[in-house]
């Protein structure tokens, strides 16, 4: 049967692009944001909305042919019934059989296979899709499990909250709106009945779910912040076992899991409250309704049958308004989730592309800092009336203390942060003009400590260039000197070498193994642009050894930018820069600022041991 209806399926299951990108940056504002959120399947929702309320008017319907069945009945007496009535017969095994049964099963194709499915992946896309976008500063200002869970838990609420306002909330509308037109068809005095019944329990739900979907809100922030912390301790997991804290971080987790029970509380109390008014209220309706016809069927405005159709309309509902209250709690609590959620997940940009941002076309590598400044938002830090030209193919070395300014000025270049003053321009174009990943691509980056995926090796290096083939991911493994290591790797799956799944930023590898992945990556990324910033300085001397050849082949007509501690990696640049407080203080060749007897050479005798003959004849 599966097989039969399969391109029927597969239609259904299409009618909503789930990862079709929104237009601009999501709102801030509950209902707009929603809009942006769902853009594009809202045709689809409200088809789904008329079918669950075709389904809730069958529920209805239902009663009324009971109530016309029972007096059909009573009428002609059960010798003339099936004789006397073959149309209100064929009506009514049509009505079960065929219409209740297409409208339910629409109903139910829409909330299985068209909204679910669909909805999640496009909602979480396009949060995903934002928050790629922030710059670094607001990823170092969270946790990154937090930020993650909030991705999931708003999408996973989003679709809770159109689903069960489809399922439940146009299933209970359009049921008391059939409802009250056929009890007023009856006996005004029953529809009117039902009718105010309904103003009070709406009116007793207005009172209660603004104030759950606020305990809500405040119920998902704690949730979170339970997440992040357990997120953040795992991550760091060994710096915990190092510290012998696993009792602190216990403790931690523990507090932050109290304010999340405190806040779950809360919400219970009030949850529990609600409930119970809402079952108390809906136990008037049957009462009410069914006494009530009753009554009007002694003054012989009411028929038995009706009074059936009656009981059946009063009972549904009542039992229906038990599913209604717990669907429509879940609604707001949900509505609370998606409001926390907006508030971690929709913050604008701080860094985005300028307005006819261009892409860089293959550049020559000219890098100009011109009167740079950038103190991270602080009064002090980062770097100072920075001016410095890189020519294209000339490989320059960055020399300083700790919080000199080195790694400011790579992240200036390759715009992780905009300057506060001045302008970094590559082949003369500021790069605000261009736009960012295209600047990123001309740039290779290895860093000190190189942070892997949790995927294959052979991914992690693939990651330089997407586009590689096979061959040219083997022959950079082997120019990084990674391959011998490699061979070796299994995981816990059973994969091996190139296929073993390096572990969560790739804590299976040593610091060593990871800048080696790190430098295969950079050398099939092949950009004219290299950035190094001590990119060795975890390999031990004999692989430093090994791969210095290599490195001096691929730094050949690419624009290089080193920074290390170990100034004898240094000593074959074109040029050195020596930065002190922000400020470039030097600027020559190895031997020249040898002979200034500078700050450079300061460092170079530190490390070449002319501290220790110092030491001693401060000592005599």
């Amino acid at each position: 049967m599966t097989t039969m209806f399969r391109p029927i399926l597969l239609w259904l299951a299409d009618l909503i692009d789930g990862f079709a990108h929104a237009d601009g940056p999501p709102p801030r504002a509950l209902a707009p944001f929603l809009r942006w959120c769902l853009a594009g399947a809202w045709p689809v929702i409200w088809i789904a909305t008329l079918f669950s309320a075709l389904a809730g008017a069958m529920e209805v319907v239902s009663a009324w042919l009971l109530g016309v069945v029972i007096d059909a009945a009573l009428a002609g007496g059960p010798d003339r019934f099936f004789a006397d009535h073959a149309l209100l017969i064929a009506v009514y095994v049509g009505f079960y059989l065929v219409l209740r049964p297409f409208f339910f099963g629409a109903s139910a194709a829409f909330n299985g296979i068209v909204l679910p499915p669909n909805l999640a992946p496009l909602i979480q896309s396009r949060l995903h899709r934002w928050s790629l976008g922030h710059a670094i500063s607001f990823f170092d200002n969270d946790f990154a499990g937090r930020i993650a869970q909030k991705q999931t838990q708003t999408a996973a609420a989003l679709v809770n909250v159109v689903t069960e306002v489809i399922n439940a909330g146009a299933f209970a509308v359009a049921t008391l709106v059939s409802a009250v037109v056929m009890l007023a068809a009856i006996d005004w005095r029953i529809g009117l009945m039902l009718l105010v019944w309904t103003v009070g329990y709406f009116y007793m739900i207005r009172w209660y779910l603004p104030r759950i979907r606020a305990l809500s809100k405040t119920r998902a922030a704690a949730r979170a912040n339970v997440t992040g912390q357990i997120v953040d301790t795992i991550t760091n997991i060994k710096t915990v076992k190092l510290f012998g804290h696993v009792a602190y971080e216990d403790e931690t987790a523990t507090e932050a899991m109290k304010g999340y029970r405190l806040a779950a509380l809360d919400f219970g109390y009030l949850s529990t409250g609600f409930r119970f008014a809402l079952m108390a209220t809906a136990g008037v309706l049957p009462v009410v309704l069914v006494l009530g016809a009753v009554g009007l069927w002694q003054i012989g405005t009411v028929t038995a049958g009706e009074i059936a159709a009656i009981g059946a309309v009063s009972m549904r509902i009542a039992q229906m308004t038990g599913w209604v209250s717990f669907t429509l709690m879940t609604i707001y609590a949900n509505i609370g989730e998606i409001e926390d959620g907006m508030r971690t997940l929709t913050p604008p940009h701080d860094l985005t592309d300028a307005p006819g941002a261009v892409d860089l076309p293959a550049a020559t590598g000219r890098i100009a800092f011109e009167g740079v400044s950038f103190a991270y938002g602080r009064k002090t830090g980062g770097v100072d009336g920075i001016d410095l030209v890189v020519e294209p193919g000339q490989k320059i070395g960055i020399v300083g203390a700790s919080g000199a300014g080195k790694s400011t000025l790579v992240a200036l270049l390759l715009r992780l942060y905009d300057t506060e003053k001045g302008r970094v321009s590559v082949d003369g174009l500021d790069v605000r003009s261009i736009a960012q990943d295209s600047l990123r691509r001309q740039i290779a980056m290895v860093t000190q400590d190189t942070a892997m995926f949790n995927r294959s090796a052979y991914d992690n290096i693939l990651y330089g260039r997407p586009s590689a083939t096979e061959a040219e991911v083997y022959a950079a493994a082997r120019r990084a000197e990674a391959e011998t290591f490699i061979k070796d790797l299994a995981d816990h799956r059973g994969r091996k070498g190139y296929g073993a799944y390096l572990g969560e930023r790739g804590v299976k590898l040593s610091g060593g193994q990871r800048q080696r992945i790190a430098l295969a990556r950079a050398f099939l990324k092949n950009a004219p642009v290299l950035v190094l910033d001590e990119a060795t300085s975890a390999l031990d001397s004999e692989v430093e050894a090994a791969i210095q050849d290599t490195l001096t082949e691929v730094m050949q007509g690419k624009t290089v930018i080193a920074i290390a501690h170990r100034l004898s990696t240094l000593a074959v640049m074109d040029r050195i820069i020596v930065l002190d407080a922000g400020r470039i203080v030097e600027d020559g060749t190895h031997d020249s600022l040898l002979a200034r007897n500078g700050l450079y050479a300061r460092y170079w005798n530190r490390q070449s041991g002319g501290f220790i003959a110092t030491d001693i004849k401060a000592a005599e």
